[in-house]
Protein backbone atom coordinates (compact mmCIF):
# COMPACT_ATOMS: atom_id res chain seq x y z
CA UNK A 1 0.00 0.00 0.00
CA UNK A 2 0.99 3.40 -0.77
CA UNK A 3 1.92 6.38 2.21
CA UNK A 4 -0.83 8.88 2.71
CA UNK A 5 0.71 10.75 5.46
CA UNK A 6 3.38 13.30 4.03
CA UNK A 7 5.95 15.00 6.27
CA UNK A 8 5.23 18.20 8.06
CA UNK A 9 7.75 20.83 8.81
CA UNK A 10 6.19 22.09 11.83
CA UNK A 11 3.28 20.63 13.82
CA UNK A 12 0.36 22.16 14.47
CA UNK A 13 0.05 24.58 17.16
CA UNK A 14 -3.15 24.21 18.36
CA UNK A 15 -4.27 27.36 19.71
CA UNK A 16 -7.55 26.88 20.91
CA UNK A 17 -9.49 29.43 23.21
CA UNK A 18 -12.29 28.35 25.85
CA UNK A 19 -15.33 28.84 24.23
CA UNK A 20 -17.26 31.70 26.09
CA UNK A 21 -20.61 30.52 24.94
CA UNK A 22 -23.50 28.15 24.91
CA UNK A 23 -24.15 27.12 21.29
CA UNK A 24 -27.46 28.06 19.47
CA UNK A 25 -30.75 28.11 21.33
CA UNK A 26 -34.18 29.03 20.69
CA UNK A 27 -34.32 31.49 17.21
CA UNK A 28 -30.81 30.77 16.67
CA UNK A 29 -29.19 33.51 19.38
CA UNK A 30 -26.62 32.74 21.55
CA UNK A 31 -25.73 34.00 25.04
CA UNK A 32 -22.20 34.93 25.36
CA UNK A 33 -20.36 34.71 29.10
CA UNK A 34 -17.10 36.10 30.06
CA UNK A 35 -15.83 33.07 32.12
CA UNK A 36 -12.26 34.77 31.92
CA UNK A 37 -13.28 37.69 34.36
CA UNK A 38 -12.29 35.65 37.19
CA UNK A 39 -8.91 35.31 36.04
CA UNK A 40 -8.67 39.63 36.33
CA UNK A 41 -9.81 40.14 40.07
CA UNK A 42 -8.07 40.51 43.00
CA UNK A 43 -8.83 37.73 45.17
CA UNK A 44 -7.22 34.29 44.06
CA UNK A 45 -7.32 31.02 45.32
CA UNK A 46 -11.69 30.90 44.48
CA UNK A 47 -10.67 32.85 41.38
CA UNK A 48 -7.41 31.24 40.57
CA UNK A 49 -9.35 27.70 40.32
CA UNK A 50 -11.92 29.18 38.27
CA UNK A 51 -9.76 30.42 35.60
CA UNK A 52 -7.69 27.19 35.47
CA UNK A 53 -11.40 25.09 35.25
CA UNK A 54 -12.44 27.21 32.49
CA UNK A 55 -9.66 27.08 30.52
CA UNK A 56 -10.70 23.73 28.24
CA UNK A 57 -11.45 24.83 24.68
CA UNK A 58 -12.48 21.42 23.00
CA UNK A 59 -12.53 18.09 23.39
CA UNK A 60 -9.89 15.76 21.88
CA UNK A 61 -10.34 12.40 20.91
CA UNK A 62 -8.13 9.21 18.89
CA UNK A 63 -9.27 9.43 15.62
CA UNK A 64 -10.89 5.56 15.67
CA UNK A 65 -11.83 5.46 12.20
CA UNK A 66 -8.24 6.29 10.72
CA UNK A 67 -7.14 3.28 12.34
CA UNK A 68 -9.10 1.10 11.11
CA UNK A 69 -7.29 0.07 7.55
CA UNK A 70 -8.39 -3.14 6.70
CA UNK A 71 -12.44 -3.89 7.36
CA UNK A 72 -13.91 -7.18 5.94
CA UNK A 73 -16.77 -5.95 3.10
CA UNK A 74 -19.71 -7.40 5.09
CA UNK A 75 -18.76 -5.52 8.24
CA UNK A 76 -17.95 -2.21 6.56
CA UNK A 77 -21.94 -1.28 7.12
CA UNK A 78 -22.19 -1.86 10.80
CA UNK A 79 -18.48 -0.24 11.59
CA UNK A 80 -19.38 2.82 9.12
CA UNK A 81 -22.78 3.27 11.41
CA UNK A 82 -20.62 3.11 14.60
CA UNK A 83 -18.25 5.97 13.72
CA UNK A 84 -20.81 7.92 13.07
CA UNK A 85 -21.80 7.26 16.37
CA UNK A 86 -18.74 8.60 17.70
CA UNK A 87 -18.64 11.34 15.81
CA UNK A 88 -21.73 12.54 16.98
CA UNK A 89 -21.20 11.50 20.67
CA UNK A 90 -17.92 13.95 20.34
CA UNK A 91 -19.98 16.44 19.26
CA UNK A 92 -22.94 16.62 21.61
CA UNK A 93 -19.93 16.36 24.53
CA UNK A 94 -18.86 19.46 23.46
CA UNK A 95 -22.01 21.10 22.79
CA UNK A 96 -21.58 20.09 26.73
CA UNK A 97 -18.57 21.67 27.26
CA UNK A 98 -19.93 25.16 25.16
CA UNK A 99 -23.39 25.26 27.73
CA UNK A 100 -21.42 24.53 31.13
CA UNK A 101 -18.79 27.20 30.99
CA UNK A 102 -19.89 28.30 34.68
CA UNK A 103 -20.56 25.33 36.07
CA UNK A 104 -16.87 24.17 35.23
CA UNK A 105 -15.59 27.88 36.55
CA UNK A 106 -16.80 26.69 40.06
CA UNK A 107 -15.83 23.25 40.05
CA UNK A 108 -12.01 22.13 38.31
CA UNK A 109 -13.16 18.42 38.35
CA UNK A 110 -16.37 19.28 36.05
CA UNK A 111 -15.16 18.89 32.67
CA UNK A 112 -13.54 15.40 33.90
CA UNK A 113 -16.46 14.20 35.83
CA UNK A 114 -19.51 15.52 33.76
CA UNK A 115 -18.21 15.51 30.30
CA UNK A 116 -15.04 13.54 29.68
CA UNK A 117 -15.93 10.78 31.99
CA UNK A 118 -19.30 9.70 29.98
CA UNK A 119 -17.79 10.35 26.72
CA UNK A 120 -15.10 7.82 27.49
CA UNK A 121 -17.90 5.04 28.66
CA UNK A 122 -20.07 5.79 26.09
CA UNK A 123 -17.02 5.53 23.17
CA UNK A 124 -16.08 1.92 25.15
CA UNK A 125 -19.45 0.89 24.43
CA UNK A 126 -18.87 1.90 20.83
CA UNK A 127 -15.81 0.43 19.90
CA UNK A 128 -16.70 -2.79 21.43
CA UNK A 129 -19.97 -2.82 18.94
CA UNK A 130 -17.01 -2.82 16.13
CA UNK A 131 -15.13 -5.42 17.58
CA UNK A 132 -18.30 -7.35 17.67
CA UNK A 133 -18.98 -6.22 14.09
CA UNK A 134 -15.74 -7.72 13.06
CA UNK A 135 -16.44 -11.04 14.86
CA UNK A 136 -19.68 -11.60 13.51
CA UNK A 137 -18.05 -11.86 10.17
CA UNK A 138 -15.19 -14.31 11.32
CA UNK A 139 -12.86 -11.73 12.10
CA UNK A 140 -10.76 -9.85 14.60
CA UNK A 141 -10.62 -6.15 15.01
CA UNK A 142 -6.97 -4.70 15.52
CA UNK A 143 -5.98 -4.87 19.70
CA UNK A 144 -5.45 -0.97 19.12
CA UNK A 145 -8.80 -0.13 19.52
CA UNK A 146 -8.86 -0.97 23.63
CA UNK A 147 -6.87 1.96 23.90
CA UNK A 148 -8.88 4.61 22.15
CA UNK A 149 -11.97 5.38 23.91
CA UNK A 150 -10.90 8.61 26.45
CA UNK A 151 -10.52 11.92 25.50
CA UNK A 152 -8.42 14.79 26.88
CA UNK A 153 -9.64 18.11 27.30
CA UNK A 154 -7.55 20.59 24.93
CA UNK A 155 -6.00 23.73 27.14
CA UNK A 156 -6.70 26.91 25.84
CA UNK A 157 -3.86 29.70 25.35
CA UNK A 158 -3.88 32.66 27.64
CA UNK A 159 -6.40 35.44 27.60
CA UNK A 160 -4.65 38.70 26.42
CA UNK A 161 -3.88 40.98 28.98
CA UNK A 162 -5.18 44.31 29.61
CA UNK A 163 -3.26 46.53 26.57
CA UNK A 164 -4.73 43.57 23.98
CA UNK A 165 -1.33 41.79 23.56
CA UNK A 166 -1.16 37.76 24.09
CA UNK A 167 0.92 36.34 26.66
CA UNK A 168 3.19 34.70 24.00
CA UNK A 169 3.24 37.56 21.34
CA UNK A 170 3.84 36.55 17.77
CA UNK A 171 4.77 33.14 16.23
CA UNK A 172 6.43 33.48 12.71
CA UNK A 173 5.36 30.74 10.86
CA UNK A 174 6.44 31.20 7.35
CA UNK A 175 7.73 27.18 6.67
CA UNK A 176 7.30 26.23 2.60
CA UNK A 177 4.65 24.76 0.65
CA UNK A 178 5.26 21.59 -1.47
CA UNK A 179 3.23 21.24 -4.98
CA UNK A 180 0.91 18.76 -5.92
CA UNK A 181 -1.56 17.99 -3.51
CA UNK A 182 1.91 17.87 -0.93
CA UNK A 183 1.57 19.77 2.92
CA UNK A 184 1.23 23.20 1.94
CA UNK A 185 2.58 24.74 5.85
CA UNK A 186 1.32 28.44 5.39
CA UNK A 187 2.97 30.62 6.99
CA UNK A 188 3.53 34.04 8.36
CA UNK A 189 2.36 35.91 11.44
CA UNK A 190 0.29 34.49 13.98
CA UNK A 191 -1.12 37.05 16.05
CA UNK A 192 -2.35 34.68 18.96
CA UNK A 193 -5.45 36.75 19.29
CA UNK A 194 -8.26 35.16 21.21
CA UNK A 195 -11.45 36.16 20.16
CA UNK A 196 -14.12 38.11 18.50
CA UNK A 197 -16.20 41.23 19.09
CA UNK A 198 -19.75 40.82 18.34
CA UNK A 199 -21.62 43.74 18.09
CA UNK A 200 -24.28 43.43 15.62
CA UNK A 201 -26.13 41.21 14.30
CA UNK A 202 -29.33 41.04 17.09
CA UNK A 203 -26.81 38.78 18.93
CA UNK A 204 -26.94 38.64 22.84
CA UNK A 205 -23.45 39.77 24.18
CA UNK A 206 -24.57 38.97 27.75
CA UNK A 207 -21.70 40.59 29.27
CA UNK A 208 -19.54 42.84 27.46
CA UNK A 209 -16.14 42.09 25.87
CA UNK A 210 -15.83 38.70 24.81
CA UNK A 211 -13.41 36.09 25.68
CA UNK A 212 -12.94 32.88 24.58
CA UNK A 213 -12.82 30.60 21.23
CA UNK A 214 -13.99 33.57 19.33
CA UNK A 215 -16.41 32.91 16.16
CA UNK A 216 -20.41 33.88 15.93
CA UNK A 217 -21.32 30.13 17.79
CA UNK A 218 -17.97 30.57 20.30
CA UNK A 219 -16.06 27.72 18.62
CA UNK A 220 -13.99 29.70 16.47
CA UNK A 221 -12.47 31.43 14.09
CA UNK A 222 -10.42 33.73 16.88
CA UNK A 223 -7.52 36.10 15.49
CA UNK A 224 -4.62 34.05 15.39
CA UNK A 225 -6.39 32.20 12.59
CA UNK A 226 -5.93 34.76 9.79
CA UNK A 227 -2.78 36.68 8.48
CA UNK A 228 -2.41 39.49 6.00
CA UNK A 229 -1.39 37.53 3.08
CA UNK A 230 1.18 40.17 2.29
CA UNK A 231 3.13 40.08 4.85
CA UNK A 232 3.90 36.31 4.00
CA UNK A 233 7.30 35.22 2.69
CA UNK A 234 6.88 33.30 -0.26
CA UNK A 235 6.97 29.60 0.14
CA UNK A 236 5.30 27.95 -3.11
CA UNK A 237 7.58 25.67 -4.67
CA UNK A 238 8.27 25.00 -7.93
CA UNK A 239 6.66 22.47 -9.87
CA UNK A 240 8.42 18.94 -11.03
CA UNK A 241 9.21 19.22 -14.88
CA UNK A 242 6.98 16.94 -17.13
CA UNK A 243 9.67 14.24 -18.22
CA UNK A 244 9.86 12.15 -21.16
CA UNK A 245 7.10 9.47 -20.95
CA UNK A 246 5.07 11.75 -18.38
CA UNK A 247 1.51 13.50 -19.13
CA UNK A 248 1.35 16.97 -19.56
CA UNK A 249 -2.29 17.14 -21.00
CA UNK A 250 -5.82 18.51 -18.83
CA UNK A 251 -9.11 18.19 -18.86
CA UNK A 252 -11.82 20.88 -17.61
CA UNK A 253 -15.08 19.98 -16.55
CA UNK A 254 -17.57 22.78 -16.01
CA UNK A 255 -19.75 22.12 -13.22
CA UNK A 256 -21.48 25.46 -11.80
CA UNK A 257 -21.05 27.11 -8.62
CA UNK A 258 -24.11 25.24 -6.83
CA UNK A 259 -26.70 27.92 -8.21
CA UNK A 260 -29.31 24.93 -7.61
CA UNK A 261 -28.38 25.16 -3.98
CA UNK A 262 -28.08 21.62 -3.41
CA UNK A 263 -26.79 21.54 0.45
CA UNK A 264 -26.83 18.77 2.88
CA UNK A 265 -24.80 17.45 6.47
CA UNK A 266 -24.38 14.27 5.13
CA UNK A 267 -21.25 12.54 4.30
CA UNK A 268 -21.97 9.37 1.82
CA UNK A 269 -18.19 8.10 1.84
CA UNK A 270 -17.68 7.90 5.35
CA UNK A 271 -21.31 8.05 6.63
CA UNK A 272 -23.37 6.11 4.18
CA UNK A 273 -27.15 5.90 5.75
CA UNK A 274 -26.74 8.55 8.68
CA UNK A 275 -28.13 11.78 8.01
CA UNK A 276 -26.09 14.32 8.92
CA UNK A 277 -22.99 12.15 9.26
CA UNK A 278 -20.96 15.27 8.45
CA UNK A 279 -22.03 17.56 11.28
CA UNK A 280 -21.21 20.47 8.51
CA UNK A 281 -23.06 22.12 5.89
CA UNK A 282 -21.74 20.66 2.11
CA UNK A 283 -22.01 22.66 -1.35
CA UNK A 284 -22.41 20.35 -4.16
CA UNK A 285 -21.91 20.48 -8.10
CA UNK A 286 -22.35 17.78 -10.15
CA UNK A 287 -24.32 14.65 -9.06
CA UNK A 288 -27.18 16.18 -8.18
CA UNK A 289 -28.47 12.63 -5.91
CA UNK A 290 -25.59 12.93 -3.75
CA UNK A 291 -27.27 12.50 0.01
CA UNK A 292 -26.71 9.70 2.52
CA UNK A 293 -28.82 7.27 1.26
CA UNK A 294 -27.30 7.29 -2.54
CA UNK A 295 -25.69 4.59 -3.61
CA UNK A 296 -23.95 3.55 -7.11
CA UNK A 297 -27.41 3.29 -9.35
CA UNK A 298 -28.15 6.29 -7.42
CA UNK A 299 -25.31 7.97 -9.23
CA UNK A 300 -25.63 6.28 -12.32
CA UNK A 301 -29.34 7.70 -12.73
CA UNK A 302 -29.09 11.31 -11.33
CA UNK A 303 -29.01 14.84 -13.13
CA UNK A 304 -25.50 16.75 -13.36
CA UNK A 305 -25.20 20.17 -12.90
CA UNK A 306 -22.12 19.56 -15.61
CA UNK A 307 -22.27 20.72 -18.94
CA UNK A 308 -20.97 17.42 -20.49
CA UNK A 309 -23.37 14.88 -19.21
CA UNK A 310 -20.75 12.43 -19.46
CA UNK A 311 -20.08 13.92 -15.90
CA UNK A 312 -22.09 12.86 -13.48
CA UNK A 313 -19.70 13.25 -10.50
CA UNK A 314 -20.05 14.26 -7.35
CA UNK A 315 -17.99 17.28 -6.09
CA UNK A 316 -18.72 18.57 -2.66
CA UNK A 317 -16.76 20.70 0.40
CA UNK A 318 -17.90 22.78 3.13
CA UNK A 319 -19.51 25.96 2.52
CA UNK A 320 -17.68 29.07 3.50
CA UNK A 321 -19.62 31.60 5.65
CA UNK A 322 -19.01 35.09 6.70
CA UNK A 323 -19.76 35.43 10.93
CA UNK A 324 -20.85 38.81 10.95
CA UNK A 325 -23.76 38.16 13.56
CA UNK A 326 -26.39 37.03 11.29
CA UNK A 327 -27.52 33.75 10.34
CA UNK A 328 -28.88 31.74 7.32
CA UNK A 329 -31.77 29.49 6.94
CA UNK A 330 -29.71 26.42 8.78
CA UNK A 331 -29.38 28.69 12.00
CA UNK A 332 -32.00 25.92 14.02
CA UNK A 333 -30.79 23.14 12.28
CA UNK A 334 -28.42 20.24 12.57
CA UNK A 335 -25.36 20.34 11.42
CA UNK A 336 -25.95 24.21 10.85
CA UNK A 337 -26.30 26.78 13.94
CA UNK A 338 -27.34 23.73 16.38
CA UNK A 339 -23.64 22.74 16.00
CA UNK A 340 -22.03 25.97 15.71
CA UNK A 341 -21.92 26.74 12.04
CA UNK A 342 -23.27 29.72 11.42
CA UNK A 343 -23.23 32.84 9.48
CA UNK A 344 -24.14 34.08 5.88
CA UNK A 345 -23.08 30.94 3.50
CA UNK A 346 -21.02 32.42 0.43
CA UNK A 347 -21.47 30.66 -3.00
CA UNK A 348 -18.25 30.53 -5.11
CA UNK A 349 -17.72 33.17 -7.48
CA UNK A 350 -15.34 30.31 -9.32
CA UNK A 351 -15.48 26.66 -8.99
CA UNK A 352 -12.67 25.33 -11.60
CA UNK A 353 -12.17 21.34 -11.96
CA UNK A 354 -9.76 20.50 -13.65
CA UNK A 355 -7.94 16.96 -14.19
CA UNK A 356 -4.40 16.97 -14.74
CA UNK A 357 -0.91 14.69 -15.76
CA UNK A 358 1.53 13.15 -14.24
CA UNK A 359 5.27 14.22 -14.61
CA UNK A 360 6.81 10.95 -14.61
CA UNK A 361 4.33 8.78 -15.91
CA UNK A 362 1.16 8.15 -18.34
CA UNK A 363 -2.45 8.30 -16.60
CA UNK A 364 -4.50 5.00 -16.66
CA UNK A 365 -8.29 5.45 -16.35
CA UNK A 366 -9.96 5.73 -12.94
CA UNK A 367 -12.64 3.29 -11.93
CA UNK A 368 -15.81 4.40 -12.02
CA UNK A 369 -17.33 4.89 -8.42
CA UNK A 370 -14.10 5.68 -6.83
CA UNK A 371 -14.26 7.96 -3.78
CA UNK A 372 -11.33 10.04 -2.83
CA UNK A 373 -11.37 12.52 0.12
CA UNK A 374 -8.87 14.81 0.24
CA UNK A 375 -7.57 16.85 3.30
CA UNK A 376 -8.36 16.12 6.95
CA UNK A 377 -11.58 17.50 8.84
CA UNK A 378 -10.26 16.92 12.08
CA UNK A 379 -6.55 18.24 12.01
CA UNK A 380 -7.18 20.33 15.64
CA UNK A 381 -7.27 17.08 17.53
CA UNK A 382 -5.50 14.58 14.49
CA UNK A 383 -2.82 17.00 13.59
CA UNK A 384 -1.35 17.45 10.42
CA UNK A 385 -0.71 14.74 8.99
CA UNK A 386 -3.44 14.58 6.48
CA UNK A 387 -4.18 18.38 5.79
CA UNK A 388 -3.84 19.33 2.47
CA UNK A 389 -5.71 22.60 3.00
CA UNK A 390 -4.41 25.80 0.18
CA UNK A 391 -5.53 28.96 0.93
CA UNK A 392 -4.29 32.18 -0.59
CA UNK A 393 -5.95 35.37 -2.96
CA UNK A 394 -6.02 36.39 -6.33
CA UNK A 395 -2.57 37.45 -7.70
CA UNK A 396 -0.56 35.28 -4.82
CA UNK A 397 -1.38 32.20 -5.71
CA UNK A 398 2.09 31.26 -7.57
CA UNK A 399 3.67 32.57 -4.25
CA UNK A 400 1.39 32.16 -0.60
CA UNK A 401 -0.27 29.00 0.15
CA UNK A 402 -1.46 28.39 3.99
CA UNK A 403 -2.68 25.66 5.48
CA UNK A 404 -2.74 27.24 9.42
CA UNK A 405 -4.70 30.27 8.24
CA UNK A 406 -6.59 31.68 6.59
CA UNK A 407 -5.65 34.69 4.12
CA UNK A 408 -6.84 38.57 4.70
CA UNK A 409 -6.41 40.11 1.42
CA UNK A 410 -5.49 43.15 -0.17
CA UNK A 411 -8.75 45.37 -1.49
CA UNK A 412 -9.30 43.96 -5.07
CA UNK A 413 -8.03 40.48 -4.40
CA UNK A 414 -10.39 37.39 -3.59
CA UNK A 415 -10.07 34.64 -1.26
CA UNK A 416 -9.12 31.25 -2.84
CA UNK A 417 -9.54 27.98 -1.89
CA UNK A 418 -7.58 25.44 -3.61
CA UNK A 419 -7.55 21.19 -3.87
CA UNK A 420 -5.16 18.68 -5.37
CA UNK A 421 -6.17 15.36 -4.65
CA UNK A 422 -4.44 11.88 -4.09
CA UNK A 423 -3.42 10.93 -7.86
CA UNK A 424 -1.48 7.26 -7.33
CA UNK A 425 -4.08 4.22 -7.13
CA UNK A 426 -3.37 0.73 -5.77
CA UNK A 427 -4.77 -0.31 -8.98
CA UNK A 428 -7.95 -2.35 -7.45
CA UNK A 429 -10.14 -0.94 -4.52
CA UNK A 430 -12.86 1.94 -5.32
CA UNK A 431 -12.47 2.92 -1.51
CA UNK A 432 -10.71 1.97 1.97
CA UNK A 433 -12.14 0.96 5.08
CA UNK A 434 -10.08 4.25 6.47
CA UNK A 435 -11.10 6.00 2.63
CA UNK A 436 -7.63 6.86 2.64
CA UNK A 437 -5.13 3.68 2.02
CA UNK A 438 -6.45 3.39 -1.78
CA UNK A 439 -4.91 6.29 -3.20
CA UNK A 440 -1.99 8.42 -2.18
CA UNK A 441 -0.08 11.35 -3.26
CA UNK A 442 3.26 11.11 -5.37
CA UNK A 443 6.34 12.13 -4.50
CA UNK A 444 7.62 15.20 -5.03
CA UNK A 445 9.34 14.12 -8.21
CA UNK A 446 5.35 13.17 -9.27
CA UNK A 447 6.21 8.86 -8.65
CA UNK A 448 3.69 6.57 -7.30
CA UNK A 449 4.89 4.29 -5.31
CA UNK A 450 4.54 0.27 -3.71
CA UNK A 451 2.97 -0.42 -7.11
CA UNK A 452 0.39 2.09 -7.39
CA UNK A 453 -0.83 3.78 -10.65
CA UNK A 454 -1.23 7.15 -11.73
CA UNK A 455 -4.86 8.37 -12.34
CA UNK A 456 -5.60 11.83 -13.32
CA UNK A 457 -5.22 14.26 -10.39
CA UNK A 458 -8.31 16.16 -10.00
CA UNK A 459 -7.62 19.70 -9.03
CA UNK A 460 -10.19 22.41 -7.43
CA UNK A 461 -10.07 25.98 -7.55
CA UNK A 462 -12.66 27.44 -5.26
CA UNK A 463 -13.31 31.81 -5.36
CA UNK A 464 -15.32 33.63 -2.94
CA UNK A 465 -15.44 37.74 -3.18
CA UNK A 466 -15.88 38.17 0.66
CA UNK A 467 -14.93 41.44 2.74
CA UNK A 468 -11.66 41.38 4.47
CA UNK A 469 -11.92 40.65 8.19
CA UNK A 470 -10.05 43.13 10.70
CA UNK A 471 -8.39 42.67 13.35
CA UNK A 472 -8.55 44.97 16.12
CA UNK A 473 -6.77 44.59 19.82
CA UNK A 474 -6.17 40.59 19.37
CA UNK A 475 -9.93 40.27 18.19
CA UNK A 476 -11.01 39.51 14.67
CA UNK A 477 -13.88 41.48 13.03
CA UNK A 478 -16.66 39.64 10.95
CA UNK A 479 -14.13 36.76 9.79
CA UNK A 480 -15.06 33.77 7.40
CA UNK A 481 -14.60 30.28 8.09
CA UNK A 482 -14.74 26.81 6.73
CA UNK A 483 -17.45 25.08 8.18
CA UNK A 484 -16.47 21.75 10.25
CA UNK A 485 -17.21 19.81 12.99
CA UNK A 486 -18.21 22.30 15.98
CA UNK A 487 -15.06 20.90 18.24
CA UNK A 488 -12.67 21.24 15.81
CA UNK A 489 -13.15 25.46 16.34
CA UNK A 490 -13.53 26.13 12.31
CA UNK A 491 -9.34 26.08 12.24
CA UNK A 492 -7.96 26.63 7.80
CA UNK A 493 -6.30 23.23 8.30
CA UNK A 494 -9.65 21.33 8.96
CA UNK A 495 -10.52 22.53 4.73
CA UNK A 496 -10.92 19.26 3.15
CA UNK A 497 -12.59 18.45 -0.41
CA UNK A 498 -14.79 14.97 -1.60
CA UNK A 499 -15.33 13.19 -5.06
CA UNK A 500 -16.48 10.69 -6.33
CA UNK A 501 -15.78 9.23 -10.05
CA UNK A 502 -18.99 9.13 -12.27
CA UNK A 503 -17.65 9.51 -15.48
CA UNK A 504 -18.93 7.61 -18.08
CA UNK A 505 -16.29 5.09 -20.43
CA UNK A 506 -16.55 6.78 -23.15
CA UNK A 507 -15.63 10.40 -21.46
CA UNK A 508 -13.35 8.80 -19.05
CA UNK A 509 -11.24 7.36 -21.74
CA UNK A 510 -11.31 11.09 -23.82
CA UNK A 511 -10.14 12.43 -20.56
CA UNK A 512 -7.38 10.35 -20.35
CA UNK A 513 -5.92 10.31 -23.75
CA UNK A 514 -6.17 14.13 -23.81
CA UNK A 515 -3.70 14.35 -20.66
CA UNK A 516 -1.47 11.21 -21.99
CA UNK A 517 -0.94 13.05 -25.61
CA UNK A 518 -0.61 16.41 -24.02
CA UNK A 519 -3.92 18.68 -25.04
CA UNK A 520 -6.13 20.55 -23.20
CA UNK A 521 -9.64 19.21 -23.75
CA UNK A 522 -13.34 19.86 -21.94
Amino acid sequence: MGRNTRKRRSPLAVRAIAASAALAIGGGGLVWANFYASAHEENSAQNDTKAAAAQVATIKCPDVGQQLTKVPWRARSGVDRELATLDKQITEAYARLAASRDAAAKDANFVQNSILGPLKDKRTATIERIKIDFRRVGSTAPSSLDGLAPCTGVPADPPETTDGQAGDGQDQNGDGQADGGQDQNGGGQDQNGDGQDQGDGGQDQGGGEQAGNGGQAGNGPVAADFVDITKVQPNVARKPRTRSGGSAGTFTSSCGVNANKKFNTDNVIVAPGVTNGAHHLHDYVGNQSNDAFANNDTFAAAQTSCANPGDKSSYYWPVVRIQNGTQDFDQNNDGGGKEGNVGQIQQTKQASIKFVGNPRSKVVAMPKFLRIITGDAKTTTNGLANANAHWSCTGFENKVQLTEQYPICPEGSDVVRSFSFQSCWDGQNVDSANHRTHVAFADAQGNCANGFKAIPQLTMRLVYDVPAPTIENGQVKNPYAVDGFPEQLHKPSTDHDDFINVFDEKLMNKMVNCINTGRKCK
